[in-house]
Protein backbone atom coordinates (compact mmCIF):
# COMPACT_ATOMS: atom_id res chain seq x y z
CA UNK A 1 0.00 0.00 0.00
CA UNK A 2 1.65 3.85 -0.76
CA UNK A 3 -0.21 7.06 0.78
CA UNK A 4 -0.99 9.51 -1.69
CA UNK A 5 -1.14 12.48 0.40
CA UNK A 6 -3.56 15.83 -0.32
CA UNK A 7 -1.65 19.35 -0.99
CA UNK A 8 -2.46 22.82 -0.50
CA UNK A 9 -1.28 26.17 -1.97
CA UNK A 10 0.23 28.14 0.22
CA UNK A 11 0.82 30.89 -2.89
CA UNK A 12 -0.10 30.55 -6.70
CA UNK A 13 1.39 33.44 -8.49
CA UNK A 14 0.69 33.49 -12.03
CA UNK A 15 3.33 35.17 -13.62
CA UNK A 16 1.99 35.42 -17.55
CA UNK A 17 0.07 33.29 -20.30
CA UNK A 18 2.17 31.16 -22.15
CA UNK A 19 2.86 30.29 -25.78
CA UNK A 20 1.56 26.59 -25.40
CA UNK A 21 -1.62 27.81 -23.65
CA UNK A 22 -0.55 27.60 -20.09
CA UNK A 23 -0.02 30.11 -17.81
CA UNK A 24 3.41 30.15 -16.29
CA UNK A 25 3.03 29.69 -12.25
CA UNK A 26 5.20 30.15 -9.06
CA UNK A 27 3.39 28.25 -6.18
CA UNK A 28 4.83 27.54 -2.48
CA UNK A 29 2.56 24.08 -1.86
CA UNK A 30 2.89 21.38 1.27
CA UNK A 31 1.36 18.27 2.18
CA UNK A 32 -1.16 17.50 4.80
CA UNK A 33 -2.40 14.42 6.47
CA UNK A 34 -5.40 13.32 4.40
CA UNK A 35 -4.47 11.03 1.49
CA UNK A 36 -5.80 8.48 -0.62
CA UNK A 37 -3.79 5.03 -0.54
CA UNK A 38 -3.63 2.65 -3.30
CA UNK A 39 -3.10 -0.89 -3.19
CA UNK A 40 -0.85 -2.26 -6.05
CA UNK A 41 -1.27 -6.15 -7.08
CA UNK A 42 0.84 -7.77 -10.27
CA UNK A 43 -1.17 -9.33 -13.11
CA UNK A 44 0.87 -11.69 -15.28
CA UNK A 45 -1.68 -10.75 -18.09
CA UNK A 46 -0.77 -7.73 -19.94
CA UNK A 47 -3.52 -5.03 -18.55
CA UNK A 48 -4.20 -2.59 -16.54
CA UNK A 49 -7.40 -2.36 -14.44
CA UNK A 50 -8.71 -0.15 -11.54
CA UNK A 51 -11.10 -0.67 -8.60
CA UNK A 52 -12.32 2.33 -6.10
CA UNK A 53 -13.89 2.20 -3.05
CA UNK A 54 -16.52 5.26 -4.53
CA UNK A 55 -18.94 4.90 -7.44
CA UNK A 56 -18.72 8.73 -8.94
CA UNK A 57 -14.37 8.30 -10.16
CA UNK A 58 -13.90 6.99 -13.45
CA UNK A 59 -12.18 3.47 -13.75
CA UNK A 60 -10.77 3.80 -17.27
CA UNK A 61 -8.29 6.16 -19.49
CA UNK A 62 -9.88 9.61 -17.54
CA UNK A 63 -8.46 8.19 -14.40
CA UNK A 64 -4.77 9.90 -13.67
CA UNK A 65 -4.06 6.43 -12.31
CA UNK A 66 -4.46 4.84 -15.19
CA UNK A 67 -2.66 7.22 -17.44
CA UNK A 68 0.62 6.89 -15.23
CA UNK A 69 0.27 3.16 -14.98
CA UNK A 70 0.36 3.16 -18.58
CA UNK A 71 2.47 5.76 -19.13
CA UNK A 72 5.46 3.33 -16.83
CA UNK A 73 4.63 0.31 -18.79
CA UNK A 74 5.13 2.33 -22.09
CA UNK A 75 8.24 4.15 -21.21
CA UNK A 76 9.78 1.14 -20.16
CA UNK A 77 8.42 -1.70 -22.08
CA UNK A 78 6.67 -3.62 -19.56
CA UNK A 79 4.51 -6.23 -20.84
CA UNK A 80 2.74 -7.52 -17.50
CA UNK A 81 0.09 -5.87 -15.98
CA UNK A 82 -1.54 -4.34 -12.89
CA UNK A 83 -4.61 -3.99 -10.65
CA UNK A 84 -4.85 -0.93 -8.74
CA UNK A 85 -7.22 -0.44 -5.91
CA UNK A 86 -7.94 3.68 -4.70
CA UNK A 87 -9.30 3.98 -1.25
CA UNK A 88 -10.37 7.69 -1.76
CA UNK A 89 -10.37 9.66 0.83
CA UNK A 90 -9.68 13.44 -0.44
CA UNK A 91 -12.39 15.16 -1.85
CA UNK A 92 -12.51 15.40 -5.54
CA UNK A 93 -12.25 18.55 -7.86
CA UNK A 94 -11.33 20.29 -4.64
CA UNK A 95 -8.06 22.04 -5.32
CA UNK A 96 -6.50 19.62 -3.37
CA UNK A 97 -4.56 17.73 -6.39
CA UNK A 98 -6.35 14.13 -5.18
CA UNK A 99 -5.98 12.79 -9.00
CA UNK A 100 -2.26 14.15 -9.18
CA UNK A 101 -1.21 12.74 -5.80
CA UNK A 102 -2.76 9.22 -6.75
CA UNK A 103 -1.14 9.51 -10.07
CA UNK A 104 2.34 10.34 -8.21
CA UNK A 105 1.45 7.26 -6.11
CA UNK A 106 1.30 4.98 -9.20
CA UNK A 107 4.05 5.84 -10.20
CA UNK A 108 6.31 5.32 -7.04
CA UNK A 109 4.52 2.08 -6.55
CA UNK A 110 5.60 0.68 -9.42
CA UNK A 111 8.87 1.85 -9.86
CA UNK A 112 8.91 -0.60 -6.93
CA UNK A 113 7.20 -3.13 -8.14
CA UNK A 114 8.96 -3.55 -11.41
CA UNK A 115 12.75 -2.62 -9.82
CA UNK A 116 12.69 0.36 -12.71
CA UNK A 117 15.18 1.83 -10.48
CA UNK A 118 14.05 5.53 -11.30
CA UNK A 119 15.16 8.63 -9.32
CA UNK A 120 12.86 11.28 -7.70
CA UNK A 121 14.00 13.80 -10.59
CA UNK A 122 13.16 11.26 -13.07
CA UNK A 123 9.62 10.44 -11.83
CA UNK A 124 8.50 14.15 -11.30
CA UNK A 125 10.02 14.17 -14.91
CA UNK A 126 7.33 11.00 -15.68
CA UNK A 127 4.21 12.76 -13.81
CA UNK A 128 4.93 16.22 -15.81
CA UNK A 129 3.16 14.28 -18.44
CA UNK A 130 0.26 14.01 -16.71
CA UNK A 131 -0.71 16.97 -15.17
CA UNK A 132 0.75 19.98 -13.96
CA UNK A 133 0.58 19.10 -9.76
CA UNK A 134 2.27 15.78 -10.40
CA UNK A 135 6.18 16.26 -10.20
CA UNK A 136 5.17 17.82 -6.82
CA UNK A 137 2.91 15.06 -5.80
CA UNK A 138 5.98 12.78 -6.58
CA UNK A 139 8.81 15.08 -4.25
CA UNK A 140 6.05 15.99 -1.34
CA UNK A 141 6.79 18.31 1.62
CA UNK A 142 7.55 21.45 0.93
CA UNK A 143 8.21 22.85 -1.78
CA UNK A 144 8.73 26.10 -4.86
CA UNK A 145 6.92 24.66 -7.93
CA UNK A 146 7.41 26.71 -11.18
CA UNK A 147 6.89 26.73 -15.01
CA UNK A 148 3.50 24.89 -15.33
CA UNK A 149 3.99 23.44 -12.11
CA UNK A 150 6.93 20.62 -12.93
CA UNK A 151 10.09 22.76 -11.87
CA UNK A 152 10.38 21.67 -8.35
CA UNK A 153 12.77 23.35 -5.67
CA UNK A 154 12.21 21.58 -1.79
CA UNK A 155 12.14 23.98 0.97
CA UNK A 156 12.18 23.13 4.65
CA UNK A 157 9.06 22.07 6.25
CA UNK A 158 6.50 24.36 7.71
CA UNK A 159 6.27 25.58 11.43
CA UNK A 160 4.01 23.03 13.19
CA UNK A 161 0.15 23.91 12.69
CA UNK A 162 -3.32 22.61 11.77
CA UNK A 163 -5.18 22.76 8.88
CA UNK A 164 -8.91 22.94 8.91
CA UNK A 165 -10.03 21.65 4.93
CA UNK A 166 -13.68 23.15 4.52
CA UNK A 167 -15.25 21.90 0.83
CA UNK A 168 -18.34 23.30 -0.23
CA UNK A 169 -20.63 21.13 -2.28
CA UNK A 170 -19.47 22.26 -5.46
CA UNK A 171 -17.18 21.12 -8.38
CA UNK A 172 -15.05 23.76 -9.96
CA UNK A 173 -12.91 23.24 -13.34
CA UNK A 174 -9.08 24.15 -13.07
CA UNK A 175 -9.41 25.20 -17.18
CA UNK A 176 -12.65 27.43 -16.33
CA UNK A 177 -10.64 29.60 -14.08
CA UNK A 178 -7.86 29.75 -15.91
CA UNK A 179 -9.94 30.83 -18.72
CA UNK A 180 -11.62 33.62 -16.88
CA UNK A 181 -7.95 34.78 -15.34
CA UNK A 182 -7.26 38.15 -16.64
CA UNK A 183 -3.31 38.59 -16.17
CA UNK A 184 -2.75 42.13 -16.93
CA UNK A 185 -5.26 43.03 -14.18
CA UNK A 186 -4.21 40.89 -11.49
CA UNK A 187 -4.24 43.50 -8.17
CA UNK A 188 -2.46 41.17 -5.70
CA UNK A 189 1.24 41.08 -5.98
CA UNK A 190 3.09 38.29 -6.04
CA UNK A 191 3.85 36.45 -2.55
CA UNK A 192 6.04 33.16 -3.37
CA UNK A 193 9.81 34.76 -2.18
CA UNK A 194 7.96 36.37 0.87
CA UNK A 195 6.25 33.19 1.89
CA UNK A 196 9.79 31.31 1.21
CA UNK A 197 11.53 33.50 3.92
CA UNK A 198 9.17 33.08 5.91
CA UNK A 199 8.70 29.52 5.61
CA UNK A 200 12.96 29.24 6.15
CA UNK A 201 12.71 31.47 9.34
CA UNK A 202 10.39 29.12 11.41
CA UNK A 203 8.06 32.49 11.05
CA UNK A 204 4.30 31.27 11.35
CA UNK A 205 2.79 34.76 11.74
CA UNK A 206 5.19 35.38 8.13
CA UNK A 207 3.29 32.18 6.56
CA UNK A 208 0.05 33.39 7.12
CA UNK A 209 0.90 37.02 6.33
CA UNK A 210 2.08 35.18 2.87
CA UNK A 211 -1.04 33.59 1.92
CA UNK A 212 -1.70 34.60 -1.41
CA UNK A 213 -3.80 32.73 -4.88
CA UNK A 214 -4.50 34.66 -7.68
CA UNK A 215 -7.02 32.22 -8.89
CA UNK A 216 -9.06 32.72 -5.53
CA UNK A 217 -10.72 36.46 -6.77
CA UNK A 218 -11.89 34.54 -10.13
CA UNK A 219 -13.52 31.19 -8.32
CA UNK A 220 -15.03 33.56 -5.81
CA UNK A 221 -16.84 35.78 -8.29
CA UNK A 222 -18.22 32.39 -9.26
CA UNK A 223 -19.03 30.53 -6.54
CA UNK A 224 -20.20 33.15 -3.32
CA UNK A 225 -20.00 29.70 -1.49
CA UNK A 226 -16.31 30.07 -1.35
CA UNK A 227 -16.29 33.38 0.30
CA UNK A 228 -18.95 32.88 3.08
CA UNK A 229 -16.44 29.93 4.05
CA UNK A 230 -13.52 32.24 4.02
CA UNK A 231 -15.69 34.66 6.48
CA UNK A 232 -16.62 32.04 8.76
CA UNK A 233 -12.99 31.27 9.55
CA UNK A 234 -11.53 34.13 10.20
CA UNK A 235 -14.82 34.74 12.76
CA UNK A 236 -13.92 31.73 14.44
CA UNK A 237 -10.11 32.80 15.13
CA UNK A 238 -8.24 31.24 12.24
CA UNK A 239 -4.50 32.60 11.92
CA UNK A 240 -4.73 32.18 8.36
CA UNK A 241 -6.84 31.38 5.52
CA UNK A 242 -6.61 30.79 2.13
CA UNK A 243 -8.66 28.69 -1.18
CA UNK A 244 -6.34 26.41 -2.38
CA UNK A 245 -5.47 25.69 -5.82
CA UNK A 246 -8.55 26.41 -8.45
CA UNK A 247 -11.03 26.09 -4.97
CA UNK A 248 -13.30 25.40 -4.45
CA UNK A 249 -11.79 23.77 -0.52
CA UNK A 250 -10.90 26.32 1.63
CA UNK A 251 -7.65 26.08 4.18
CA UNK A 252 -6.92 27.57 7.79
CA UNK A 253 -4.06 27.94 9.24
CA UNK A 254 -3.99 27.79 13.44
CA UNK A 255 -1.14 26.95 15.92
CA UNK A 256 -3.09 25.86 18.85
CA UNK A 257 -5.57 23.05 19.30
CA UNK A 258 -8.06 24.89 21.01
CA UNK A 259 -8.27 27.55 18.28
CA UNK A 260 -8.00 24.58 15.68
CA UNK A 261 -11.31 22.95 17.50
CA UNK A 262 -13.42 26.09 17.54
CA UNK A 263 -12.67 26.67 13.63
CA UNK A 264 -13.74 23.20 13.13
CA UNK A 265 -16.89 23.17 15.06
CA UNK A 266 -17.75 26.18 13.44
CA UNK A 267 -17.64 24.88 10.09
CA UNK A 268 -19.24 21.55 11.06
CA UNK A 269 -23.13 22.32 10.69
CA UNK A 270 -22.32 24.98 7.92
CA UNK A 271 -20.52 22.38 5.41
CA UNK A 272 -20.58 18.86 5.03
CA UNK A 273 -17.19 18.58 4.14
CA UNK A 274 -14.56 19.17 7.22
CA UNK A 275 -11.35 18.08 8.09
CA UNK A 276 -8.76 19.03 10.58
CA UNK A 277 -5.09 17.65 9.75
CA UNK A 278 -1.18 18.17 10.38
CA UNK A 279 1.15 19.58 7.72
CA UNK A 280 2.96 16.19 6.62
CA UNK A 281 6.55 17.51 7.51
CA UNK A 282 8.54 15.59 5.47
CA UNK A 283 9.42 14.22 1.76
CA UNK A 284 6.58 11.25 1.22
CA UNK A 285 8.47 9.13 -1.11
Amino acid sequence: MIKAPAKINLTLDVLAKRPDGYHEIEMVMTTIDLADRLTIYPREEDKITLDCNVSYLPLDERNHVYQAARLVKERFGIKRGVHIYIDKQIPIAAGLAGGSSDAAATIKGLNRLWNLNMSMAEMAELGSHIGSDVSFCVYGGTALARGRGEKIEPLPCLPPCWVILAKPPIGVSTAEVYGALRVEELKERRKSSEMIAAIRQGDFVGVCRALNNHLEAVTLKMHPQVRQIKERMYRFGADGVLMSGSGPTVFALTEHESRMNRVYNGLRGFCKEVYAVRILGENNG
